[in-house]
């Protein structure tokens, strides 16, 4: 018996598990991240990865854009917003080999890309969640 399997989550798809991650995020934080929106790629551009330093594309899931909120003032009120996006195929390698459901991979990397938002750093956040038993 052959069996089917569908096709990938596409971006529209991610984009809904975008907005339901940030829909899931308690009110005390919710309530600073008005501004922010969220696109998907497929994956993060050469200029973006140089910019990290990062060799290979399949390593980068999500990627915030824009300044801490701590370091926000009116002077730099006519910025770019904040923005995250989020690297589709990179999400769907890391989904295939986790084991997590996708809607807890995307949560986890959303929850990752506001947390700059609020300033913390990725080794502040990898603390966090390794003392959350995460």
């Amino acid at each position: 018996m052959a069996r089917s399997f569908g096709a990938a989550p596409s971006i529209e798809d991610f984009e809904f598990l975008a907005q339901t991650a940030f829909h899931r995020i308690p009110a005390p934080f919710a309530k600073h991240l008005g501004g922010i929106t969220v696109s998907v790629e497929e994956f993060a551009d050469d200029e973006t990865l140089n910019a990290l330093g990062i060799e290979d594309g399949w390593e980068l899931t999500g990627l915030y854009h824009g300044r801490p909120m701590e370091d926000e003032t009116i002077w730099n009120a006519g910025e770019e917003r904040p923005h995250i996006t989020l690297y589709r195929q990179p999400l769907l390698a890391e989904w295939c080999e986790s084991g997590v459901t996708l809607d807890a991979l995307v949560t986890h990397v959303v929850i990752h890309e506001v947390g700059h938002h609020f300033g913390l750093s990725d080794e502040q956040m990898h603390a966090l969640e390794a003392a959350s038993g995460d």
